[in-house]
């Protein structure tokens, strides 16, 4: 289907105002997002326990309407992460380069950042780095091609260069996450 950006919105417009269900849900959204809107200046607890039901009412509806796909949407979702953790790519590792580079300047510049988190940053993204210099300094020293993955994947320095690389960016995804809480839950119940 070759359609421009122009025809797809056009679909979208005229779909949405094309029968009674579609411009309901569609007043229904835009509902609660001036609810949503209005409510920032309020933060009337209620309110928000109410959008939330209905977002979460909205979800568990689909799981129990349409079980079949929920699995296969669940089993592809697992399959993909799975696949990208035995065979990772990398134009993906890469990007987590430029990312693990953004946070690395956030750490330095960023004033509310607490003294071990710093630490901790520093650590586990220099460790990053370390690897995906190695990365890129054996595939230039055996002379691989970045983009070809069968023989990337051949070389098992490489490929766990990547693969640890990547378990280190989850574990600080999982320590960072963990970090927010704790500081969260320490400013709301002290």
């Amino acid at each position: 289907m070759e359609m421009s950006l122009i025809d797809k919105i056009f679909t979208i417009f005229k779909f949405t105002f094309s029968s009674f269900l579609s411009i309901g849900m569609f007043t229904f959204c835009l509902l609660l997002l001036s609810i949503l809107i209005v409510n920032l200046k309020k933060n009337d607890l209620l309110i928000q326990l109410i959008v939330v039901s209905i977002f979460l009412g909205f979800i568990l509806g689909t799981v129990i309407s349409y079980t079949t796909y929920v699995k296969s949407c669940v089993d592809s979702f697992t399959k993909l992460i799975l696949n990208y953790i035995y065979f990772p790519s990398t134009i993906v590792y890469f990007f987590i380069i430029i990312f693990v580079t953004v946070m690395i300047l956030y750490t330095i510049f960023g004033d509310k950042i607490h003294y071990f988190k710093k630490i901790f940053n520093f650590v586990v993204f220099s460790i990053i780095y370390y690897f995906f210099m190695s990365f890129i300094s054996l595939a230039t020293y055996d002379s691989v091609d970045l983009l070809d993955v069968v023989k990337l994947y051949q070389n098992n320095t490489i490929l766990s260069l990547v693969q640890m690389s990547n378990l280190l960016l989850i574990i600080w995804f999982i320590v960072t996450g963990f970090y927010h809480l704790y500081f969260y839950l320490k400013k709301k119940y002290d």
